[in-house]
Order: structure tokens, then sequence, then C-alpha cells
């Protein structure tokens, strides 16, 4: 082989690790904003169910003490105060199960359309949540794949950003409510 085929060759295999690192480091940066996307978008569905939970609370359809700790609940989720935001959502959870588990006197509440309307936002709010949930952390889970990789370790392509982690909290919907 001459001295210029293998210039040739070399140069044809460093132009094809440079287009797939190019290639790699381009879906590494699509893949994160579409993890800064999907996590926009919990974080809106989550205001979503507080507020539809606050609304429940003062709509006079609970009663006075759930009402308080709905209301209570809801607040704290909003703020996410000192507590971590897992806690604070899965407490949400927790209390607007607690307070929608009478599912006959929930049925009763809802021949009433102003009632039922609540209800029914409540109930898509909630689903709404488990949805977007679920789908950050599907993207966590691809961008940590991908950032797992030796090449991009390596060369460090994903840059300074941090891992991201998995979101975990109590967000399955009231039995009570309708579906």
């Amino acid at each position: 082989m001459s001295a210029l085929t293998w210039v040739i060759l070399v140069a044809a295999v460093l132009g094809a690790i440079a287009v797939y690192l190019s290639w790699t480091a381009g879906r590494l940066d699509r893949q994160h904003a579409r993890l800064d996307a999907s996590r926009a978008v919990l974080d809106a569905q989550l205001l979503r169910r507080s507020g539809a939970a606050l609304d429940l609370a003062t709509s006079g359809i609970l009663d006075p003490a759930a009402s308080m700790l709905v209301a209570d609940a809801a607040s704290r989720a909003r703020t996410e105060g000192e507590q971590s935001p897992e806690q604070v959502q899965s407490d949400l959870s927790a209390v607007l199960a607690a307070a929608l588990d009478d599912p006959v006197y929930l049925s009763e509440l809802a021949e009433d359309p102003a009632t039922a309307a609540t209800l029914d936002e409540l109930a898509g709010a909630c689903r709404r949540v488990a949805h977007a949930r679920r789908f950050h952390n599907v993207t966590v889970n691809t961008v940590r794949r991908l950032r797992a990789k030796r090449i991009v370790r390596l060369l460090r392509l994903s840059g300074h950003a941090e891992l991201p982690e998995p979101i975990e909290f109590d967000d399955t919907v009231p039995t009570g409510l309708p579906s």
C-alpha cells in the first residue's frame, strides 16, 4: 500500500469517528433538552393538581376537617418549604386518598354538575401527574443510559451537567374519583 492510501484510510477513519462523536454529542444535547422539557411539564402538572386540590378543599364538598387537611397538603405541595418535593407530593396524594375514600358518598355528590366538574378536574390532574412523572423518569433513564457509555464519560461529552435522578413519589389517583 502506498503512503497516499494510508493517509486516505486514516483520514476516513478519523472522519467517521468525528461524525460519530458529533452525532452522540448532539443526541445527548437533545436528550438533556427533552429532560428539561419533561421536568417543566411535570412541575406544571403538579401545580395544576395542587390547584385542583385547593379548589376541592374550598368548594364545600368535603367535611371541614378533610377540607383543612387537603388545603394544607395542597399549599405545602405548592411551596415545598423545608420538606423534599417528593415527600410533599406523596403527602398530598395520601391526603387526597384519605379524603376521597368513600366512593358511594362521592357518587352521590357527583350528581351535582358543579361538584362533578370539580371532581373531574381533580381526577384529570391526578392522572396527568402520574403520566408526566412516568414520562420524565423514562427520559431520565434514557439520559443516564447514554451518559453511561464509555466514550461519553471518557470524552466528557455531557460537560458539567449533573446526572439526573428519577423522581419517585406516590402519584396514585384516589379510588373515589371518576375515571
